[in-house]
């Protein structure tokens, strides 16, 4: 039979950690995979009018007519997957893989051979489990079709492709969340403010309208009665249209506030509206306009009239005492805006860049708590994540504005967790770290951040139960944190420091699933696996380790963690990496 060559959009997908699932249970996993062919994936084939080319084991090949059909089919197909692990063992639990391009394919017999094959099969190598990888020209293809968000992975060198290929991952869309439990609503109210529209005409202010849903966020959250969802779970919703109902569903909240900014000369126009997301009704609107100059009493105006429409009998007076400006000087604010906006983008540069950008709002007011604290903050996550330790010059300084924060942000509880988390890493003073992140969720316990700081200190203190209430707490109040392989790995600890080597081993997995070199995560699945007898896997793990830390030992690790670590955790570490294959030296 002759061939043929067409343009088509080619689906890979496989099952992620097959060789252990064989190994584990050979007919079960296969008679798994049977019912979820059956089930799952040929419905979902035919109904967006695919074609099964082939299977491979624990793999299929699919043929669709566009991107956008086969991305529906491999959302839904992953939507109902979740639903399915939700309740699955976790050892049994099947995930799979999912890479998506579109390209030329030669068609003969029935099968397909080509670039375009090849390249959907390297991609499908790229997604996380249980998530889905697309090459840009698929991205192109889907953009505005579908309610997707994609997260850019930069240009990929794919093994046997001559030409590097920029590939996304899918991040967001209903069918993640199909069948997803809805979170059950606190027993008080509850908001989330959904990022606002930038309608100034320039992409330029979106840091400006950005850091006014910051304030709106914070002033509300330093209401105790109040449940809010944090700012980062909250601006996963950014750019995208959204439903109200879904959203309330998704974050588990009674109340959703959305609206618009504005700026017309020196003049600023905000609108906002407060729905409630059951029913999707509007309980209050309303616009604020004000001089620049006023923008601090402007949002706090807006977040007033949001907690009278939620709590009329609240007393204007208890809202304003809730509430506090960052500072006097609009220049300074303007920067830690920008500074804000950097850090949010969790890279190298953008750490080095909201660090100047601090230093010069530091230089304006050198009283602004927030922007001081925020300076060793930079300095410690970017040791964390390995880009190279700060300079002794950089420590100090970290340290000494860190202690300048504590002093002159008493009631600024983001200043507070900041400055402990810098004070417990660098100085090793766990004590006074956990009294100042008390008093900063002491004035707003609803900082995620500050209940995952006090789990990190909790560990530090030994005190694994205290630090894994902490940690669940923070990932109920941002489910979708865009850091949350950073909460997920704090919990990871602290459940190893209690010797529940399980439950670290799974939530050292869901972080490693956002942030695959997430360096503490890897060493907790390898230090896991080991204490689980897994040995080989650890061996897995421990390489990987060493391709993030090269030249580790058991002498380097102690060395490196001796004033974040406690002894009996540092034991735990210990034992597990001499069992993994670590030297000593």
């Amino acid at each position: 039979m002759a061939s043929t060559r067409r343009l088509a959009a080619i689906l890979a997908a496989d099952v992620a950690g097959s060789s252990r699932l064989m190994e584990a249970d050979e007919e079960g996993t296969l008679s798994r995979l049977r019912v979820i062919r059956a089930e799952l994936f040929d419905p979902a084939i035919a109904a967006h009018n695919g074609r099964l080319v082939k299977t491979t084991g624990d793999g299929l090949l699919v043929e669709f007519g566009s991107v956008v059909d086969a991305l529906r089919c491999a959302t839904e197909v992953q939507g109902s997957m979740a639903e399915r692990n939700a309740t699955a063992v976790a050892d049994k639990r099947i995930e799979f893989r999912i890479g998506i391009h579109q390209g030329d394919i030669l068609v003969e017999d029935g099968d397909i051979f080509g670039d375009g094959v090849n390249v959907a099969a390297r991609l499908e190598g790229l997604a996380p489990p249980g998530g889905i990888c697309v090459s840009a020209r698929a991205q192109e293809d889907a953009a505005g079709k579908l309610d997707l968000a994609f997260e850019d992975m930069g240009d990929q060198a794919l093994r046997n492709i001559l030409r590097p290929v920029r590939a996304y991952r899918v991040t967001t869309g209903p069918a993640f969340a199909h069948g997803k439990p809805a979170l059950a609503l606190p027993d008080k109210p509850s908001i989330a403010v959904l990022p606002f529209q930038n309608m100034t005409g320039d992409a330029e202010q979106d840091y400006f309208v950005d850091g006014v849903v910051e304030d709106i966020t914070t002033a509300l959250s330093r209401l105790p009665w109040l449940f809010v969802i944090a700012r980062n779970s909250a601006f996963t919703y950014k750019g995208r249209a959204v439903d109200v109902k879904q959203v309330g569903r998704e974050l588990g909240v009674h109340y959703v506030l959305e609206g618009s900014v504005r700026k017309t000369g020196n003049r600023v126009h905000i609108t906002g509206q407060l729905i409630d997301a059951a029913s999707g009704s509007h309980i209050w609107a309303n616009r604020f306009d004000s001089a620049l100059d006023d923008i601090f009493e402007l949002q706090d105006q807006m977040a007033s009239s949001v907690v009278g429409a939620i709590e009329p009998k609240l007393q204007l007076s208890e809202i304003k005492r809730a509430l506090r400006k960052p500072t006097e000087s609009l220049d300074a604010y303007d920067l830690y805006l920008r500074a804000l906006s950097q850090l949010y983008k969790y890279t190298e540069h953008g750490m080095s860049e909201a660090v100047t950008l601090l230093k010069r709002a530091l230089e304006i007011d050198p009283s602004y708590a927030p922007a001081a604290a925020m300076v060793g903050r930079c300095h410690v996550f970017r040791t964390a994540q390995g880009w190279g330790p700060p300079s002794s010059a950089e420590v100090v300084e970290g340290v000494d504005l860190a202690r300048l924060a504590i002093e002159l942000g008493k009631d600024d509880p983001d200043a507070l967790r900041m400055a402990a988390r810098t004070i417990s890493l660098i100085t090793g003073e766990h004590a006074m770290a956990a009294g100042v992140v008390d008093r900063a969720l002491s004035l707003n316990p609803n900082s995620a951040h500050a209940w995952m700081t006090r789990g990190w200190v909790s560990c530090s203190l030994n005190k694994p139960g205290p630090a894994i209430a902490a940690f669940q707490h923070a990932i109920r109040l941002s489910p979708f944190d865009p850091v949350g392989y950073r909460l997920a790995g704090g919990l990871a600890l602290a459940y190893l420091g209690a010797g529940r080597h399980q439950d670290a081993e799974e939530w050292a997995n869901v972080s490693l699933r956002e942030m695959p070199r997430y360096s503490s995560s890897v060493r907790i699945k390898c230090v896991s696996c080991a204490h689980l007898g897994r040995i080989q896997e650890a061996r897995h793990w421990l390489k990987k380790l060493l391709e993030l830390q090269r030249g580790l030992t058991i002498a380097s690790f102690k060395a490196s963690v001796a004033k974040r670590v406690p002894p009996e955790f540092l034991a735990i570490f210990v034992e597990g990496f001499l069992k993994a294959g670590l030297p000593k030296k």
